[in-house]
């Protein structure tokens, strides 16, 4: 059977817009939520200057709830899950509050993204790194002379959330303000608390290993079957990915659906979310909701997008002893470029550009592409030029007069792009020209580096049917 945890972090989404309507007292009910401190104290100079929040949402694969007890074995069969499974974090979502605006960004990280494990040289699948070091801390834990259990598990969870939480900032580049956290039974109770999502297929499509078994067109899943929805990857036309797409259109529509105000409006619907909140969600322990929904008064559904990092190689062999065995690869530089070009990048403290002014040509007919790998230079210390378009143009180039040492530095940062001497660019100053096979960081907003990612933003006023 295909591991579970496919989960989908809306629980926490729909429980805090939720309240965006509803009202403060609505909030009141959530005082018995269980947290954790899993977030370090930022720096002065690490908080955003507009207010923003960055939160990570994250669907564990645990057949326990908020206080590590089993789930029953009748919700366990329900759900198709098995009475073991590995602890895994298979659902990883960005999400950017802005202050005093209407959009809301959100960055979907696959679960077999191929990263390094923090405070280590290796690497392995983010989702695993949950499983790694709780299983390293308490080793650890009982090497140190320790042997209560309770007491031991807990540690570890906590060292395990923290990992998950540093491996998702060094990936993106993106402080992390707020962590929520739910598991099978947070997502099975409340997408039936919201009375189903609607969600549309192109097809038909049918997958004995999650229990997918789903009509073509337009319809709405609760329950075992949304979580079937959002656990197939069999029978889709690129596996994890859509995988991951599925999750972003069940979330938009379940923000959807309690925006409406139809969840709201029914107080029992309102007394079940609150309830399945209070018994699967983890949130940590600085997070003020009431602050909170104060941001969020005035989002509406159609005001929240879901995009997915950039991927460089789908189905990457990571071991040669293993060619069967794969993983999703990613460039840190190029997901940190899009996340920023996608939801801001948090400020840091001023430095004085540390190599030459870079004057950024784009002749690959993508739009904003100039402005973005300036702004990635910008961020590596290199002085911000101009930046302009030209006529189409196939190929990259880094051109220079007398800068050849940072010049190849910047052209190995964008992905081992040609250097080229030219008497046209001004002394101590480089030239960056993006052609349409450009490829390197920086080269979308959104949808990743290969075309076949090259998707529109899931929303909730979206219409059209996935795969």
């Amino acid at each position: 059977m295909h591991k579970l945890g496919k989960v989908l972090v809306a629980a926490l989404a729909v429980a805090v817009f939720g309240g965006t309507a509803y009202g403060y007292t609505t909030l009141e009910s959530l005082d018995g939520i269980t947290r954790e401190d899993v977030i370090e104290a930022p720096d002065p100079g690490e908080q955003p200057a507009d207010g923003s929040l960055d939160i990570l949402l994250v669907g564990r694969d645990a057949r326990t709830d908020n206080q590590d007890r089993p789930l029953p074995p009748e919700i366990l069969r329900e759900l198709r899950a098995g009475a073991n499974g590995d602890d895994l974090t298979d659902t990883l979502i960005v999400l950017r509050i802005p202050n005093g605006q209407q959009a809301v960004k959100a960055f979907s990280i696959p679960r077999d993204s191929w990263v390094a494990q923090p405070g280590t040289k290796d690497k392995s699948k983010i989702n695993e790194i949950f499983g790694r070091t709780k299983f390293a801390s308490a080793n650890e834990q009982r090497a140190a002379g320790k042997t209560d259990k309770a007491e031991i598990n807990k540690q570890a969870i906590t060292a395990a959330r923290k990992a998950t939480l540093k491996a998702v900032e060094e990936l993106s580049g993106v402080k992390i303000d707020h962590f929520a956290e739910v598991n099978l039974l947070s997502f099975y109770e409340i997408s039936k608390a919201v009375g189903g999502v609607e969600v549309c297929l192109k097809k038909a499509t049918k997958d004995r290993d999650s229990g997918a078994d789903f009509p073509a067109g337009r319809q709405t899943i609760a329950g075992a079957d949304a979580l079937a929805f959002v656990r197939q990857r069999k029978n889709l036309p690129r596996s994890d990915l859509d995988r991951v797409r599925r999750q972003q259109v069940f979330l938009a529509g379940l923000a959807k659906q309690v925006l409406s105000g139809g969840t709201l409006a029914n107080p029992a619907r309102v007394s079940d979310l609150i309830d399945a909140v209070k018994r699967s969600v983890v949130l940590d322990g600085s997070w003020n909701l009431l602050d909170f929904v104060r941001q969020m008064r005035g989002v509406s559904g159609g005001g929240i997008a879901f995009e997915t990092i950039p991927v460089v190689n789908p189905d990457y062999r990571y071991d040669p002893r293993h060619p069967t065995w794969t993983a999703v690869q990613v460039d840190p530089a190029q997901v940190r470029a899009f996340a920023a070009s996608l939801i801001g990048v948090q400020p840091t403290t001023p430095q004085a550009p540390a190599g030459p002014k870079v004057d950024v040509v784009n002749a690959s007919g993508k739009d904003g592409l100039a402005a973005r790998v300036s702004d990635l230079l910008a961020e590596k210390g290199f002085g911000k030029g101009d930046t302009k378009a030209e006529a189409g143009r196939r190929t990259s180039v880094v051109r220079y007069s007398d800068a050849a040492g940072p010049a190849a530095e910047i052209a190995k940062l964008l992905g081992g792009l040609d250097l080229q001497k030219a008497d046209s660019v001004a002394a101590g100053q480089v030239e960056v020209v993006l052609g349409q096979v450009y490829k390197g960081p920086g080269v979308s907003a959104g949808g990743g580096a290969l075309g076949a990612l090259a998707e529109p933003p899931i929303t909730a006023e979206g219409a059209d049917c996935i795969d």
